[in-house]
């Protein structure tokens, strides 16, 4: 997770859709994240996450390679993010 965003490496069969397998993700994990913080529900309006998202389909990268790109563009982020809380 980054300050800003959630990169998610996930497989989904092919008959189901991206908007849909999106829809679900994001409606499903609202009510996680509710159900566990219940105070953030007020804050955030039942508007938790971005209407858009970011999808890439993945054909000639391993799933290694994406799980490393992952990872790192996680590191960057906490290392931007203490780098900013120093100011």
């Amino acid at each position: 997770m980054c300050a800003d965003h959630v990169h998610m490496c996930v497989s989904i069969p092919p008959k189901l859709s991206i908007s849909n397998f999106m829809g679900y993700l994001k409606g499903k994990s609202t009510l996680i994240i509710y159900d566990r913080h219940p105070e953030q529900q007020s804050e955030w309006n039942k508007a938790f996450w971005a209407r858009g998202y970011y999808v890439a389909t993945v054909g000639n990268v391993t799933e290694d390679a994406i799980k490393k790109y992952i990872r790192e563009q996680s590191e960057e982020s906490q290392k931007e993010e203490s780098e900013g809380a120093a100011f």
